[in-house]
C-alpha cells in the first residue's frame, strides 16, 4: 500500500468521468474506478491508469456499494476522495406527466440520489480517517426549471440537498460539496444539436462545457479546504438567462 491519497470516481467510463480520472491520475491519486456494464472499457482504463482497479455494477444495490469500498481498503488502505459522478438522464417531455411511470421515476431517484447515499454511507469510516472529501455531481436542472425530465431534476435537487446536510453531519473531518454543470459536450448528448445551439446563442461565455471543465471544477474544490456544503454551477452562466 502506496502513500498516494485514493479517489473512488463513479461512472468513470463517460466523458465526465475519465475526464475528472484523467485528472486525478496526473494529480498522483491511486484510483478505483466504477462502471457499469464495461468490463471491456473497465480493462482499457486499468492499462491507461497504471496501478488503478475498475469494478463494475449497479451501484443502487447496497451490496455493491459495500464492497466498493471494501475493495478499496483491501488494495490502498484509505479512501481520501469519492466523487459520485455516475448518473442517468433518459429524456422525458415535462408537460407528458401521465406518461412518468413508476419504475421511470424510481430508476431516477435510485441511480441519481440512492446510489451515491449507499456509496457515501459505506465510505464513511474511511473518509473521516484521512479527512477526506466528497463531490456530488449535480445538475443546472436541480434549480432551475430545466433537465431531460422531470424526475431527474427532483433527483439532481435531492442530491443537492443530502449535499448540504452531509456537509453538516459529516464536518468537521469530511467536506462535502458538488457541482452543478450545464450542457456538456459528451458523447451521450453528441446529437442534441438544438440544444448546443441554444445554450451557445444564451450562455454568457456563448459555449457548453467539455469534460475538462468540469474535472478543473472538481479540482478547484479539491484544493480549496475552507469549502463544504456548496454547489458549484458549471454553466457557463446559463443559469442567469
Amino acid at each position: 500500500m502506496g502513500q498516494n491519497p485514493v479517489a473512488i470516481v463513479t461512472g468513470a467510463t463517460g466523458g465526465i468521468g475519465y475526464a475528472i480520472a484523467s485528472l486525478l491520475h496526473r494529480q498522483g491519486y491511486d484510483l478505483v474506478l466504477h462502471g457499469y456494464g464495461s468490463l471491456d472499457r473497465g480493462a482499457e482504463l486499468e492499462k491507461e491508469f497504471a496501478g488503478s482497479l475498475y469494478i463494475d455494477g449497479d451501484l443502487s444495490a447496497p451490496q455493491l456499494a459495500a464492497a466498493l469500498v471494501a475493495e478499496t481498503e483491501s488494495r490502498f488502505g484509505r479512501i481520501d476522495l469519492l466523487v459520485n459522478n455516475a448518473g442517468i438522464g433518459i429524456p422525458h417531455p415535462h408537460a407528458d406527466i401521465a406518461g412518468v411511470t413508476p419504475d421511470f421515476f424510481h430508476s431516477m431517484l435510485n441511480t441519481n440520489l440512492v446510489a451515491p447515499w449507499l456509496l457515501i454511507q459505506a465510505a464513511a469510516p474511511q473518509l473521516k480517517a484521512a479527512s477526506g472529501s466528497i463531490i456530488n455531481m449535480s445538475s443546472m436542472a436541480a434549480s432551475t426549471v430545466s433537465g431531460s425530465s422531470i424526475p431527474y431534476a427532483v433527483s439532481k435537487a435531492g442530491l443537492e440537498h443530502l449535499t448540504k446536510l452531509l456537509a453538516v453531519a459529516m464536518g468537521p473531518e469530511v467536506r462535502v460539496n458538488a457541482i452543478a454543470p450545464g450542457l456538456v459536450d459528451t458523447p451521450r448528448t453528441s446529437e442534441w444539436t438544438e440544444i448546443r445551439a441554444a445554450v451557445e446563442q444564451s450562455a454568457p461565455l456563448r459555449r457548453s462545457a467539455t469534460p475538462e471543465d468540469i474535472a478543473l471544477a472538481c479540482a478547484a474544490l479539491i484544493a480549496t479546504p475552507y469549502v463544504t456544503g456548496a454547489v458549484l454551477p458549471v454553466d457557463g452562466g446559463q443559469r442567469l438567462v
